[in-house]
């Protein structure tokens, strides 16, 4: 039986392209934008930045979309949000900052250039090929018009991309029984995480008491050992975890081919390591380097 690469390729895909969309939550034109559309700076830009795209969603409803934030977080800002902008102008204040962010980042040379153009074009093929059911952000996010320039084709691509994926990952932490902070305790102990715990923790305002009933109740079932990293069930779990996440992200890059896919990452590396050249994603030193890229 021949194996089946395309599951591995949509994962080197996610990592190649993935830093390319965190523009829009840690460039500083984001807070921008949005507190120029009526936004508190901080959380808020967050939250209803990426929810937008679900209309005037409930802080339940964006808390169980996004799956690990603390829901009384994001209750916090939503639906207030809704009160000071619309999810219209959000959405129009969001692409405004990752057209500023990327012209910024990559130079007005690369934006314009043709790898950039083929790349929105094979990002664009593989997005249209996701398809909606049981993913919410996703679906809401493709009902969002298509821009006209690349370099934001490119980056839409890669939202709807990423949000196919999520959604397909939130699908697997809920069939193999992982909670919001499970699911963040586990990953933080993989040591490949992009974010420290302490930096999940805070980021998604759990307390450390939340945090460590949490770590007592995985040590006790088996998952993570004394020191708090994962025992070899607890890598099993994640593994399988990771491997169900793929297998869900798979169909949009089986659709657009190995080959072409393969383009697509060589494309994005570049513009990757610029993104990351900038230093203003997180970033967690005591994390493992990345199985891939």
């Amino acid at each position: 039986m021949i194996s089946d690469s395309i599951p591995l390729i949509a994962s080197r895909c996610h990592q190649a392209v993935d830093p390319v969309h965190l523009l829009c939550y840690f460039a500083p034109e984001a807070d921008q934008e949005f507190t120029s559309a009526g936004l508190e700076p901080g959380h808020m830009g967050y939250f209803a930045g990426r929810a937008a795209a679900l209309g005037r969603a409930s802080s339940a409803a964006v808390a169980a979309a996004f799956y690990n934030f603390n829901p009384a977080l994001v209750a916090l800002h939503l639906p207030r949000a809704w009160d000071l902008a619309s999810p219209e102008r959000v959405v129009e204040a969001r692409m405004s900052a990752v057209d500023r962010a990327l012209r910024r980042v990559l130079g007005d040379g690369a934006v314009g250039s043709p790898e950039v153009a083929e790349a929105a074009g094979l990002a664009r093929t593989a997005a249209e090929a996701c398809s909606p059911e049981g993913r919410p952000l996703y679906a809401a996010h493709a009902e969002l018009p298509w821009p006209r320039e690349p370099h934001l084709v490119l980056w839409h691509a890669i939202t709807l991309l990423r949000e196919h994926r999520g959604d397909g990952h939130v699908a697997a932490l809920v069939g193999h029984g992982v909670g919001a902070i499970a699911a963040l305790v586990t990953d933080t102990a993989t040591g490949k995480s992009l974010f420290s715990a302490e930096q999940v923790r805070e980021h998604r305002a759990w307390s450390e008491r939340d945090w460590d009933t949490e770590v007592a109740a995985l040590t006790e079932s088996g998952l993570l050992d004394s020191s708090g990293r994962l025992t070899e069930a607890g890598a099993l779990l994640r593994s399988r975890i990771e491997d169900a996440t793929d297998a869900a992200a798979a169909p949009p890059y089986r659709s657009l081919g190995a080959e072409r896919a393969e383009r697509l990452i060589a494309l994005c590396e570049p513009l990757r390591d610029a993104v990351v050249a900038t230093g203003e994603l997180p970033r967690n030193d005591t994390a493992d380097p990345p199985a891939h890229g």
